[in-house]
């Protein structure tokens, strides 16, 4: 007999890649003998789909004052220095999944960012020069395409993250440290991660298959051969490697991700509304059983929450029948569904439960962004400045619920430059005036004072300063 054949209960898994079973029919290995079945017919399905990702940049070197001081080169020559070189190659690894047979591959942004060249090599060894078709660099997610001169490629299919449940087994696979295509084993050690601090949308999927430094963009895949996320990162002491904590983004982000490269639209699902997780004293101040959901904080007048009747107070417990841990768990639910369709919220208020139906709609331009550059004898002239409106709070990853106007850009030696401020400030006050939009501001700028009064917010701190006129 055989040493090396499929376990009874998972062929129609790994041979057919049949669609995922109900969760009552999923088994662990019933004796010491089904301990030597083998993951191979998955893997030689799988792992064609995988490919290495190398990629070169140039970089400046930094180069010491020294070479360039006057005093060195009188005693040391015109040339001293010359010799330096200014820029060097930086060569970098990582791994890919062929998501569509026509050439598009999806990995991660850091495994690309800056990349002058990006070249990807098949499983067979074969080696294609790579074009960034999409890059987001909130979900860590980037999609390259390359030209297969017809040829269709095996590809992997998305699977249904949302189906992944703890203990599922899982294979990681990847091209850690360089040495080539590595499969490794192991389950789902949780799943909805949200503190993990990667990303904007921090959501993913733990594994403890071992995923080690070129495993980024990698598959994990289910058993029945489909991609449920693609390996991002690992929490490591000392960059030692692997130690059994490795983190995925979920397949459903992909998928996102994905159609924004296919319709060249980044915007995502909003619905107008803010708030805060449900902390264990939280629940003892609201009356809840146990902390669970978000509580709404702010709701954006006329926006799809609004519309839908939903308060500031209420507390968010499960969108689409999936409970909600923290308010970033939102923030990844709502992102994943498609724009034009609707959520189903379960919501508590004042110890009632209501079912509320909202709109996912693309984040609204208004108030109109207005950009433009401050003139004129005040002490924020030569900031360019800009609306924050919803469209461009989702843009940037800032509160959706975020307004006021925001500095973009800073001109060389201007007034501006000179107080010091960066892009990023958002201009709250002038002269005890408060800022709502950029005409709030320009109208405040109008004219000479014999001093100015401002207030700027930078990240959670409000900066206070007086300037003379």
């Amino acid at each position: 007999m055989a040493m090396r054949y499929i376990l009874p209960i998972l062929t129609a898994l790994v041979v057919a890649f049949a669609p995922p079973l109900a969760a009552q029919q999923r088994a662990v290995p019933p004796d010491a003998e089904a301990l030597r079945y083998s993951f191979a017919p998955l893997v030689k399905q799988a792992a064609p789909a995988v490919v290495n990702i190398f990629t070169r940049k140039v970089v400046q070197n930094q180069i010491s004052p020294l070479l360039n001081d006057p005093f060195f080169k009188r005693f040391f020559g015109e040339n001293f220095g010359s010799g330096v070189p200014r820029e060097r190659v930086q060569n970098s690894l990582g791994s890919g999944v062929i998501v569509s047979g026509d050439g598009f591959i999806v990995t991660n942004h850091h495994v690309i960012a800056g990349a002058d060249e990006i070249r990807v090599v098949l499983s067979d060894r074969r080696e294609f020069e790579a074009e960034l078709a999409y890059d987001d660099e909130r979900t860590d997610l980037a999609i390259l395409r390359i030209e297969t001169g017809g040829e269709m490629l095996p590809a992997l299919d998305l699977g249904d993250s949302d189906r992944v449940e703890v203990g599922d087994l899982v294979l990681a696979i990847g091209n850690p440290f360089g040495v080539g295509q590595t499969v490794t084993s192991g389950i789902v050690s949780a799943i909805a991660r949200t503190q993990v601090g990667i990303t904007d949308y921090s959501f993913f999927i733990q594994t403890d298959a071992a995923i080690n430094p070129g495993n980024s963009g990698g598959a994990l895949i289910t058993l029945d051969g489909k991609l449920i996320g693609v390996n991002t990162a690992i929490f490591s002491r000392n960059n030692t490697g692997s130690i059994g904590i490795g983190f995925a983004v979920p397949a459903n982000m992909v998928r996102t991700v994905i159609l924004a490269a296919q319709t060249g639209s980044a915007a995502r699902p909003w619905i107008g509304a803010g708030g805060q997780t449900v902390t264990a004293e939280l629940a003892g101040a609201l009356g809840l059983p146990r902390p669970l959901g978000v509580l709404v904080g702010q709701v954006y007048p006329g926006g799809p929450a609004d519309r839908a009747g939903l308060q500031q107070g209420d507390v968010i417990t499960h969108i689409n029948a999936i409970e909600l841990q923290d308010a970033q768990a939102l923030r990844y639910r709502i992102a994943t569904q498609p724009i034009g369709g609707k959520a189903q919220l379960s919501v508590l208020r004042k110890g009632r439960q209501l079912a509320l139906t909202v709109d996912l709609q693309a984040p609204p331009e208004t108030p109109p962004r207005s950009e433009r550059v401050i003139e004129g004898a005040n002490p924020l002239a030569g900031a360019r400045v800009i609306n924050i409106n919803p469209a461009f709070a989702e843009e940037r990853g800032l509160d959706g619920m975020a307004g006021g106007v925001m500095v973009t850009g800073i001109a060389r030696g201007s007034p501006a430059d000179r107080l010091q401020l960066r892009p990023g400030d958002i201009v709250v006050r002038i002269n005890n005036r408060e800022i709502g939009e950029v005409n709030d501001l320009q109208r405040a700028v109008s004219g000479r004072q014999p001093e100015w009064r401002l207030a700027i917010k930078r990240g959670e701190r409000v900066l206070e300063t007086v300037v003379k006129g």
